[in-house]
C-alpha cells in the first residue's frame, strides 16, 4: 500500500492526525499541540515507547502512535518512520506558523548526563545531532537509530534542530536527556507569542 497521509477531517486548530503504510509499517499519530503531556504509545519497542513519552510530558503535547512495523527485521523501519510521521503531524498542527515563538531551545540533566537542544521551525530541514552513544543497544533499541528518528522529524516537519550531549556516561541516560530536551525546546517554539500573536516569525512574511 502506498505511503499516505490522512488528516483528520475535523482536526481542530493546533490538532493532527496522519497515518503512514507502506509495505514496512502502518503507523498512526494523533497530536494535539496545546495538551496535557498524556500519551498513548505502542511501536513495539518498550525503550522507545519512553522515549516519545518523554516528548509528550515534557512539551504538554497529547500525542498517541499505533505501529505495526517489521520488526522481525529490526527497528530500523518503525523508528524511522515514526520520526517521518510525527513530521508531518507537527507541520499540520502548526499550520503557516503565525503566532508561532518558532524559536525553542533546552537544557536537560540526568545524573551526569546533560543535552543541549536547539530547535528553530525554519522550514528548511536540517538536522546537527552530536551524541557518542556509550552502548550500542538500551533495551531492544538500537541506539543508531536516533539519528533516524530526529532525521525524519526534520525532514518532515521542516525544522532546523540541533542536538548536543555535553556530558553522558550512561546511554540511558544520554538520550532521555535528549528527547526530554527535544519536547521542550519544541514547547516553546509551538507556544504562542502574545505579543505576535497575529505575525508570522519571518522578515519574509511566510515559513
Amino acid at each position: 500500500m502506498p505511503d499516505e497521509i490522512v488528516p483528520a477531517p475535523d482536526a481542530a486548530p493546533r490538532r493532527a492526525v496522519v497515518e503512514r503504510n507502506t509495505l514496512e509499517t502502518r503507523i498512526r499519530v494523533a497530536l494535539d499541540l496545546d495538551g496535557s503531556g498524556r500519551s498513548q504509545l505502542a511501536t513495539g519497542i518498550g525503550f522507545f515507547d519512553h522515549m516519545l513519552d518523554q516528548i509528550a510530558r515534557h512539551g504538554l503535547f497529547d500525542l498517541q502512535v499505533a505501529v505495526e512495523g517489521d520488526l522481525h527485521i529490526d527497528g530500523h523501519h518503525t523508528v524511522e518512520d515514526v520520526g517521518i510521521t510525527l513530521g508531518q503531524a507537527f507541520a499540520l498542527a502548526v499550520g503557516d506558523k503565525r503566532g508561532l515563538r518558532r524559536y525553542g531551545h533546552a537544557y536537560v540533566p540526568l545524573d551526569e548526563a546533560l543535552t543541549r537542544v536547539v530547535v528553530d521551525l525554519s522550514g528548511r530541514p536540517g538536522l546537527e545531532l552530536d551524541i557518542a552513544f556509550t552502548r550500542a543497544m538500551i533495551g531492544t533499541l538500537d541506539t543508531e537509530l536516533v539519528h533516524e528518528f530526529f532525521q525524519g522529524f526534520v525532514n518532515h516537519a521542516k525544522a532546523t534542530l540541533h542536538i548536543d550531549n555535553l556530558k553522558g556516561r550512561n546511554a540511558h541516560h544520554q538520550a532521555e536527556t535528549a528527547f526530554k530536551a527535544f519536547g521542550r525546546a519544541l514547547r516553546m517554539a509551538t507556544e504562542i507569542d502574545p505579543r505576535a500573536a497575529a505575525v508570522v516569525p519571518s522578515t519574509k512574511g511566510s515559513l
